[in-house]
C-alpha cells in the first residue's frame, strides 16, 4: 500500500532491496526535473511483472506516468513511448527474471538501435513475486523451488551481455549504497543513449545475498561488490572488458559511450532530410 494508491496492495517485503532502488531512483528522478527544467510529467516510468514493476506504484513525491505492462516487454513499450515523443525521459524499472529471462531477446535490439531510454535493472537472482524460482542469475547448484536438486545451468552474467551487445552505457550498483546509486541512475538519464544500471538487490525472503555481497569479516566471508578504481577509463572498451571480466561484482560507471547518437536522433536527422518513399514506389518494388 502506498500513498499515492492507498486503494492497491502493493508491497515488498521487509528488507528488500528495492526499497533502497526506490529512494535512489526518486532522488534522481528529482534531481533531473529540476536541471533540465522539467515537468514531472515529462518522466514515464516503465515495468514489466515482478516485484520490480511494484516500483510503478510505489515512488513517493511528486510521480511520473507509469506504465505497469506485460512479462519481459518493458524495453518494446519503452521504445514505443519514446519514439512517439522523444522529448519524454523513459525509465525502465525491471527485475533479472523480467529483463535478462523472459525479456532478453529486447535488449541486443536496443543496445543496436543505441535507443535514448534508461533501464534499471534490480537483480535479486531469482523470481521473488512467483515464491523463489531460478532465474537468469541464479548460481549454479542453488536449491529454489524450481530447482530441487540445486541448479544445473550456468548463470547468466549481465554485464558481459550489455557489453558484448553495444549498451552504451553500463553502470553496477548494489541497493544498500544510496547516494552512489543516486548519482549514477542521474548520469545514466543524461545520458544520450541506451543505458543500463544494474543494482543488486537482494530478495531477503528467497535469496539474501546481503552478507555475501558486503562480506562479513567474523566469519571470515570477504565482500562480492568492490568499488571500481578510480582511475577507471569508462571510454575504454577494453579497459570496460576487463572489469567485467574479473571476479567479484564492481560498483560504479563501467562503460559510456557518447560517440554514438541515439536511436531517436538518428530517425529524427535521417528522415529530416531524406523523403520518404511512397506506398505506391514501395509496392512496385514487389511487382513481377
Amino acid at each position: 500500500m502506498t500513498l499515492k494508491n492507498p486503494e492497491y496492495d502493493f508491497k515488498w517485503c521487509p528488507g528488500c532491496g528495492d526499497f533502497g532502488v526506490r529512494r535512489a531512483l526518486e532522488v534522481a528522478l528529482g534531481k533531473h526535473i529540476v536541471e533540465n527544467e522539467q515537468p514531472v510529467e515529462n518522466s514515464v516510468v516503465v515495468a514489466g511483472i515482478g516485484c520490480s514493476g511494484n516500483m510503478v506504484h510505489m515512488l513517493e513525491k511528486e510521480q511520473p506516468f507509469g506504465i505497469h505492462g506485460i512479462h519481459g516487454r518493458s524495453l518494446p513499450l519503452a521504445m514505443g513511448i519514446k519514439m512517439g515523443n522523444p522529448d519524454l525521459n523513459v525509465i525502465i524499472v525491471a527485475g533479472d527474471g523480467d529483463f535478462l529471462g523472459i525479456g532478453a531477446e529486447h535488449i541486443g535490439p536496443q543496445g543496436m538501435r543505441n535507443l535514448d531510454v534508461t533501464a534499471v535493472v534490480m537483480d535479486n537472482g531469482v523470481y521473488g513475486l512467483t515464491k523463489g524460482q531460478s532465474s537468469p542469475t541464479t548460481d549454479l547448484g542453488v536449491v529454489t523451488s524450481s530447482t530441487p536438486y540445486g541448479k544445473m545451468e550456468e548463470k547468466l552474467h549481465p554485464l558481459r551481455s550489455y557489453l558484448t551487445m553495444g549498451v552504451s552505457f553500463i553502470a553496477s550498483t548494489i541497493s544498500t549504497k544510496v547516494k552512489d546509486m543516486t548519482d549514477i541512475m542521474y548520469e545514466a538519464m543524461n545520458h544520450p543513449g541506451f543505458s543500463i544500471v544494474h543494482v543488486q538487490s537482494p530478495c531477503t525472503e528467497y535469496n539474501n545475498t546481503f552478507e555475501a555481497l558486503k562480506g562479513n569479516v567474523k566469519k571470515g566471508i570477504p565482500p562480492l561488490a568492490y568499488d571500481i578504481p578510480e582511475g577507471h577509463d569508462s571510454s575504454d572498451a577494453e579497459a570496460a572488458q576487463e572489469i567485467v571480466n574479473a571476479d567479484g561484482i564492481p560498483l560504479g560507471i563501467i562503460y559510456q559511450d557518447t560517440s554514438r547518437p541515439s536511436f531517436d536522433k538518428r530517425v529524427s536527422d535521417t528522415t529530416g532530410i531524406k523523403d520518404m518513399k511512397s506506398v505506391e514506389s514501395l509496392l512496385d518494388g514487389f511487382t513481377i
